[in-house]
């Protein structure tokens, strides 16, 4: 998340586009992209428990995987938590893994140093299989749940006219992998970050554009709904709106205050119009429905009724059940 003030567990990484920020540890589900679980890092301090042999990435992993442990999951991650020891650890857990390893990890294998385009070599010991593939440069995997088979790619190569092929676990992982990256993304494209100098405020609107993210996910799986994620948002505030809103007091001066959707909502009851000094018992005022109806032809009718909450005169009949049970009336 990016952030530039003043923040001890402020990070610095120059591969990121935002090089200054607050760094997050992210799990998320490989088939929805629901964001399932958060970790701030805040350093010596973060708040994960630490799993011996397995250093800060590995006990990250476990920290966030704890609820789906045994339940015969399997996690993708890049090449900051992948290692022998972490994957050996999760499948003695009934988990399985697949991801990106640096060549100089402990436990990792030795490969042949000089390779040629599309080719690959594979290492394993009975219960992990190690990856050395080069594409434009070299690819180290390690994987628990791949045989060591190459896939077709469904691609063809324009020099040669033969068909694409990877290893299988190298596909598997372009198609998993993503997810965390995804969610930023969606995150984006509408965020309601405001520019502040407090980073918990910035934490707070980060975790807002999470749930709001994972709402329209939900919403998504339990409908089969397919709407885009300004029309979701516009569709969450209007309902806020309605169930939560309280009215304002009318303006006496300038442009008139929106509609309040509180009408459609709150109890409403008639009553009569107060009187003025100079009309009396003869005051009255002009029907709101009657002046901006869209359903049947504008007229100018005087009422001696009206809506105290809403400060709004009606007519009894059928205007103030209109106004309070019609969204457009």
């Amino acid at each position: 998340m990016k952030f530039k003030g003043r923040l001890s567990f402020r990070q610095f990484i120059p591969t990121k586009r935002h090089r200054f920020g607050v760094k997050f540890f992210v799990l998320c589900d490989v088939l929805t992209g629901y964001v399932q679980n958060i970790i701030i890092y805040t350093g010596s301090t973060t708040d994960i428990q630490h799993y011996e042999g397995l250093g800060i990435s590995g006990s990250v992993v476990m920290t966030l995987l704890a609820p789906y442990l045994k339940k015969g999951h399997i996690l993708f991650v890049d090449n900051w938590y992948s290692s022998p020891t972490l994957f050996q650890h999760l499948l003695s857990l009934d988990t399985g893994a697949c991801g990106t390893v640096r060549a100089n990890r402990k436990g990792m294998p030795t490969f042949t140093s000089k390779m040629t385009k599309d080719q690959v070599e594979c290492r394993e010991n009975g219960t992990q299989l190690a990856v050395k593939w080069h594409d434009k440069r070299d690819v180290h995997l390690l994987t628990t749940v791949h045989p060591s088979t190459m896939s077709a790619t469904g691609k063809v190569d324009h020099i040669t006219k033969e068909r694409k092929m990877k290893p299988l676990c190298v596909q598997e992982y372009n198609k998993k992998m993503g997810a965390v990256d995804k969610a930023d993304m969606m995150k984006g494209f509408f965020d309601c970050t405001r520019k502040t100098t407090k980073w918990y405020k910035k934490v707070f609107f980060y975790l807002l554009d999470t749930a709001v993210l994972n709402s329209h996910i939900v919403h998504h799986q339990l409908t089969g709904k397919v709407i885009t994620s300004l029309q979701f948002r516009m569709n969450l505030m209007r309902g806020l709106l309605e169930e939560h809103s309280t009215p304002r007091c009318p303006s006496k001066a300038g442009h008139p205050a929106l509609d309040t959707p509180l009408r459609l909502t709150a109890r409403h009851f008639p009553s009569e119009v107060p009187q003025t000094a100079s009309q009396g018992s003869r005051t009255r005022r002009h029907c709101k429905v009657c002046l901006s109806s869209t359903r049947r032809t504008k007229q100018r009718r005087l009422t001696k009724f009206m809506c105290v909450p809403c400060n709004t005169p009606l007519c009894v009949a059928p205007c103030f059940e209109e106004y309070h049970t019609l969204k457009h009336y």
